[in-house]
């Protein structure tokens, strides 16, 4: 998918919502496991209620590595459903590779041609051998991780080498690469009063923002400081959304949850 697709996508949606499919078996409706593949069980009924307020979906692979040969399989149905069923949405395979040059041409293949996914995620520590096969593919979006949500990002990605934080090296570094016109980047929700800053380094780019919801995110303040021109925005929420109920109606919640945030960015759009 390209980037002018998406962004058609968003405006026509009126939204730029991301739904995370990071699907444990523990917190799914128990009447699910039942089923062959209750995972891909649960994510095909969160999508039939959901697509049409979003504009991607991100399935964590951790979730469906975890479950072996089964959670793998359910992962390959997920994703096939959605590219047959919906193929106007983004697919992130939240994977967080990244290798030395043969091997992460391997895992992009995995991602990109076995599985079909748009996009996947990647950590850029091993630097540009280890993301440059990735930005290799056509039409295809490598998201790296630049800024994350979590407490222990500020263990490094914060940390100033020569008086400048070693986030903002990664992304200016990575610009450099080639064809880093494929590069997007995760920036979290809990870290939104850096967006204007990084978008002085990249004004122009996709950001993947985890962290809108259950870990406390605040949406408004995500796009007074990081939307841009073409909206430059997927908003990813994961838990809030998709364990919004346990019962036999989670479907149903989940879409209510979904409608709440789409509602809110389309007021922001028309803003």
């Amino acid at each position: 998918m390209t980037t002018k697709e998406l962004v058609t996508q968003i405006r026509k949606k009126k939204s730029f919502l991301c739904i995370g499919l990071d699907v444990d078996l523990t917190k799914i409706p128990p009447h699910l496991l039942q089923e062959e593949y209750p995972i891909f069980a649960f994510n095909k009924a969160i999508i039939d209620a959901t697509h049409h307020l979003c504009v991607a979906y991100k399935p964590n692979t951790a979730f469906y590595e975890a479950y072996g040969l089964k959670g793998w399989k359910s992962l390959e149905k997920t994703i096939q459903y959605i590219n047959k069923n919906h193929p106007e949405i983004f697919t992130i395979a939240d994977a967080k590779r990244g290798d030395i040059g043969n091997t992460s041409t391997m895992y992009a293949k995995a991602f990109f041609e076995d599985l079909a996914f748009d996009s996947v995620t990647v950590a850029p520590y091993m630097g540009k051998d280890s993301i440059e096969p990735f930005l290799a593919f056509d039409d295809k979006h490598t998201i790296l991780l630049a800024l994350t949500s979590n407490e222990g990002a500020f263990d490094f990605q914060t940390q100033k080498i020569n008086k400048k934080e070693v986030y903002k090296h990664v992304i200016e570094t990575s610009t450099t690469w080639k064809n880093a016109h494929n590069l997007m980047y995760v920036v979290g929700a809990t870290k939104a009063e850096y967006l204007a800053e990084i978008r002085t380094i990249i004004p122009d780019s996709f950001l993947l923002v985890p962290g809108v919801g259950a870990q406390g995110g605040n949406l408004q303040d995500v796009c007074k400081y990081g939307m841009n021109k073409q909206i430059g925005l997927l908003i990813n929420s994961s838990r809030g959304i998709i364990y919004a109920s346990k019962d036999k109606n989670f479907a149903e919640a989940a879409a209510k949850k979904a409608k709440e945030l789409q509602l809110e960015m389309e007021t922001i759009l028309n803003a």
